[in-house]
């Protein structure tokens, strides 16, 4: 008998002095100021992720609005902040381009009420059971296809139309500046360096006493002063600014005459199948990654999917972006000491009081900037680590899984990288084949809450454990018995791990009697 969790503290306690009124005022203020991070990471993030979509910006501050304020409200993860996500920048690029953006809000409808469909049918659980490997690797791919696009920004040029050819143009684009004669080029390439290293170098020397302030919006102030500077130096060349209308409310398209229509095209069924599963793939991968950072409420997956696809419904009607739960806002959201929906409900208030009062200076950002921004995001999206954890704990089929999906989604399109590695992941049943079952009883031994595994777990039997592990008492130790369980799957250990680790966390014990492959490791 192994103790996987032993004891490392318990939650906050809540503020000392005045009472519930003390508590609550100190969790107010807390939200508070956490939304208004948030929201400092939320801005460059919106108009940079819509021009990646290629759509006008304010698409992606109107997600990001209704990400906020109504699916705050709903979502069954209080502290994930939901907007525009970098991981549909590619896919609806791509359906822009061969559909039209009129295609979009019918996309987008339909695919909410997808999500709303999955979310009552109680599929949380199913989107949870879809292997990490090919997750990081579909997010890995669309990080490659967002740098191989954005790049392209960086010298005020557009991207092109696929990732290969926008790979392929790359070395011509550096090739071709030359700072003996400025044009706009050059500017914008040392507008979009000096973002990036704006960014980075705040995030490395930041002062300890502001370690809140986002280096996205740090990296983009600089490259707007750089702008601004060299507009007054050379005042006849001019670098490509973010354009925005004088009204938000006329940045809304709503549904016209053929909107209905459009449902029944089969082009749209399947991109809105496409993007209902990606996006729940997206936005459960990063609540339960939120879930990690935080002792509070669990998420509820279910509501969840309702919530996302509320908005995504809105989104669709209001002719915006699709939005998933984002992890960059959402750490950022928790970091800054969020302990309520409160946070996340504020900071889509605050994006809308700034675009409605404030347009004049998203106008003075340069494109440049905001490509910058998003080249820096995509590489982050290539997680190398997690493919070398991948190797290390499972061995190599699910870090080849991991790589397949990711060349994949960069050389065919995104809904083929993971339609691949989710082929590739039934490869892992076949050393199982002739048991693939698991049998899982709980019950109670005393005061101690008890977990027996008897057969195989795979990501074929991931909902029925994931309900098991999540059934146990917050309070309370418990006993996880192994002893029947012939092998674990690498996606059925990653949930053991992060189970076991949030009970670490939360100060509890577990117990386990007996040690099994991947599980062992995942303790």
């Amino acid at each position: 008998m192994t103790d996987l969790a032993g004891r490392v503290g318990t939650a906050a306690a809540a503020p000392a002095g005045g009472g519930l009124a003390g508590s609550a005022r100190a969790m107010t203020l807390r939200d508070l100021t956490a939304s208004v991070v948030v929201f400092l990471v939320a801005m460059p993030l919106c108009l940079g992720i819509a021009i990646a979509s290629g759509v006008p910006p304010e698409k992606g501050l109107i997600t990001g609005i209704i990400g906020g304020i109504v699916v705050g409200m709903l979502a069954g993860s209080p502290l994930q902040v939901s907007g525009p996500a970098a991981g549909l920048a590619v896919i609806v690029f791509e359906l822009v381009r061969d559909l039209g953006l009129a295609a979009l809000g019918p996309i987008l409808v339909l695919a909410g009420l997808l999500q709303v469909a999955a979310g009552l049918f109680r599929m949380g659980g199913w989107f949870r059971a879809i292997s990490p490997a090919v997750v990081h690797g579909m997010l890995a791919g669309i990080g490659v296809l967002i740098v191989v696009g954005q790049f392209h920004l960086l010298f005020d040029a557009r991207p092109l139309a696929s990732g290969l050819e926008n790979l392929a143009a790359m070395p011509g684009r550096l090739l071709g500046l030359s700072f003996a004669d400025l044009q706009a080029a050059e500017m914008a390439f040392a507008i979009g360096l000096t973002t990036i290293a704006g960014m980075i170098g705040w995030e490395r020397f930041r002062p300890a006493a502001l370690r809140l302030v986002p280096g996205a919006l740090v990296g983009v102030l600089l490259g707007t002063g750089l702008a601004l500077a060299l507009a007054a130096l050379a005042p006849t060349i001019e670098v490509t600014r973010v354009s925005v209308p004088d009204s938000l409310a006329s940045a809304i398209t709503l549904p016209g005459g053929g909107f209905l229509g459009a449902l029944a095209t089969p082009s749209v069924i399947v991109a809105a199948l496409a993007i209902a599963f990606i996006a729940s793939a997206e936005t459960l991968l990063s609540a339960a990654a939120v879930d990690k950072m935080h002792d509070g409420v669990r998420t509820d997956y279910n509501r969840e999917l309702r919530a996302q696809g509320i908005g995504n419904l809105l989104c669709g009607l209001a002719g915006a972006l699709p939005m998933t739960g984002v992890i960059v806002r959402s750490s950022a959201n928790v970091q800054a000491g969020a302990v309520s929906r409160l946070s996340t409900i504020l900071h889509g208030v605050w994006i809308l009081g700034f675009v409605a009062l404030l347009p004049f200076v998203l106008e003075a950002i340069p494109m440049a900037s905001l490509g910058a921004v998003l080249v820096v995001t995509g590489l982050r999206l290539v997680s190398l680590d997690h493919a070398r954890h991948l190797l290390r704990d499972y061995g190599v089929l699910p870090a080849l899984i991991w790589a397949a999906t990711l060349i994949a989604v960069v050389t065919t399109d995104l809904l083929t990288g993971v339609l691949l590695g989710i082929a590739l992941s039934l490869v892992e049943l076949i050393p199982h084949v002739k048991r693939l079952g698991l049998k899982v009883d709980t019950g109670s031994d005393g005061d101690t809450h008890a977990i027996r595994l008897d057969g195989t777990a795979t990501f074929l039997t991931l909902p029925r454990l994931s309900a098991a592990l999540d059934s146990a008492p917050a309070a309370g130790p418990v006993r996880l018995d192994v002893r029947g369980l012939a092998d674990a799957d690498h996606t059925s250990a990653e949930l053991l791990r992060d189970w076991l680790q949030r009970r670490r966390a939360a100060g509890g014990r577990v117990d386990m009697d007996g040690q099994i492959g991947p599980l062992s490791r995942a303790g």
